[in-house]
């Protein structure tokens, strides 16, 4: 993690390179964010900077709060974390994607008076933008997200498994078409997932993170879709391992110079939805000796440093733990941390800031909960037969920190689920009316 020496010519040294090529227009970042948002205690105190997300950016935003740091947020949408009390100041930009993002966040740092904070991204396309942006970014910000070279391999699912083959760790197995013919005359077996390789952009198939198909048709029909969406470049096909989301297992830590210094394993018992989970719903922290050393192995040889969420699903079919994502920002269950006695923003928080802090392992026991779509994973897994009543009522017994609600910041947790609501009616409407979905 980069730990910056300021100087007065910081942002004009970061600034001429960028600006070169850039068309940012300073009306649209002066009605955005102005020097008169900037609080005198802001600029007196070093503060942490949140790059989109939404959950996992909202227990950033807690961990540092309640710690009396400033927290501001920065986000193209309309995410979650702006309605916490714990962040002092929410901000506009233009996104990640666009072509001016890092001139233009580095004119936000400079009429905000934000030299050496800390720089924490919530989102992939966030986390894939600052990574490749690093050097000019690590001028102005403490940055947490490690440069592209360690970023690729977690960043591109296809560097990622290739990773995975050559230190002997399972992963689905995979296939990247050249086209429609390829996948016509693909031989596989079904039920099928496809996935981006990455997902920079925002649209119906990243978001969703992966499709399954369950016949041939259904399989070419997708694709065509998917292909329209990202590229041919961008889709992985994959086997779908069996099992429900208590076969999903994630290894979370804070590295630092190829080394964990906070981390603990989760599994993840309730999905949504309940067969093919992209959603976790309800999860808690275990001990699993596999997950963690197939994780430790994979993020040694990149050498890696910041916040990590390694995913792995157990195959019984062969007895393996297979390797699904590495998520390099946070994510949707990072509270749980805290619960465990791992608190991975505030770790995150003194490693930047230059403070010596001694390896934790969480404890195993603590459990997280996204409530408002929780209930419909349990009552979807009840009528399935694969969960009792009472197994459900024993899993609320367990010490608990939800997503979103939080008695000392309850906002959030009133506005989530309407706001999820009102997010998906807007999708909807607007692939009906064949426009770009908004995100």
């Amino acid at each position: 993690m980069s730990r910056p020496a300021a100087t007065d010519n910081t942002f004009a040294a970061a600034a001429v390179s960028l600006r070169a090529h850039s068309d940012a227009d300073p009306a649209i970042l002066t009605h955005t964010v102005s020097p008169s948002l900037a609080p005198d205690d802001a600029r007196a105190k070093r503060g942490a900077f949140i790059l989109g997300g939404a959950h996992g950016s909202l227990a950033v935003a807690r961990s540092l709060g309640r710690r009396g740091i400033p927290v501001w947020f920065i986000s193209h949408e309309n995410s979650l974390p702006r309605f916490s009390g714990y962040v002092s100041r929410n901000l506009s930009w233009r996104g990640p994607d666009h072509p001016n993002a890092a001139a233009d966040l580095l004119d936000i740092a400079r009429r905000n008076d934000l030299k050496g904070w800390v720089l924490i991204p919530g989102g992939d396309a966030e986390a894939g933008f600052v990574s490749q942006h690093h050097d000019a970014l690590s001028s102005v910000f403490l940055v947490t997200t490690p440069p592209w070279q360690q970023m690729k391999w977690a960043y591109d699912k296809h560097l990622t498994y290739d990773r995975a083959a050559s230190l002997g760790i399972g992963y689905p197995l995979s296939y990247y078409p050249r086209g429609h013919h390829d996948v016509v005359e693909l031989e596989c077996r079904f039920p099928m997932i496809l996935k981006p390789t990455v997902r920079e952009r925002k649209n119906a198939f990243t978001r969703e993170k992966a499709w399954r198909v369950d016949d041939r048709a259904a399989l070419v029909s997708r694709y065509d879709e998917a292909v329209a969406l990202v590229g041919v470049d961008a889709i992985v096909l994959q086997e779908l391992i069996p099992g429900r989301g208590s076969a999903q297992f994630s290894y979370a830590a804070v590295w630092d110079r190829g080394m964990p210094v906070v981390s603990l394993v989760a599994q993840r018992l309730r999905q949504l939805p309940i067969d093919f989970g992209y959603t976790s719903t309800f999860g808690q922290t275990i001990e699993n000796k596999d997950v963690e050393e197939a994780a430790v192995r994979f993020l040694k040889s990149i050498d890696y440093s910041g916040l990590v969420e390694v995913e792995f699903k157990y195959d019984s079919r062969d007895g393996q733990y297979k390797i699904l994502d590495v998520n390099a920002r946070s994510w949707t269950w990072m509270a749980l941390g805290a619960l465990a006695g791992v608190d991975f923003p505030a770790t995150l928080w003194r490693i930047a800031t230059g403070e010596q802090v001694s390896p934790i392992r969480g404890t195993p026991g603590a459990a997280w909960m996204l409530s408002s779509r929780d209930v419909v994973a349990a009552c979807r897994e009840i009528l399935a037969g694969s969960l009792s009543p009472l197994d459900y009522l024993r899993s609320l017994r367990a010490k608990t920190v939800f997503a979103a609600f939080a008695a000392d910041d309850p906002l959030p947790g009133v506005v989530e689920l309407p706001l999820v609501i009102a997010r998906q009616s807007g999708r909807r409407l607007s692939e009906l009316l064949g426009k770009p979905a908004a995100s």
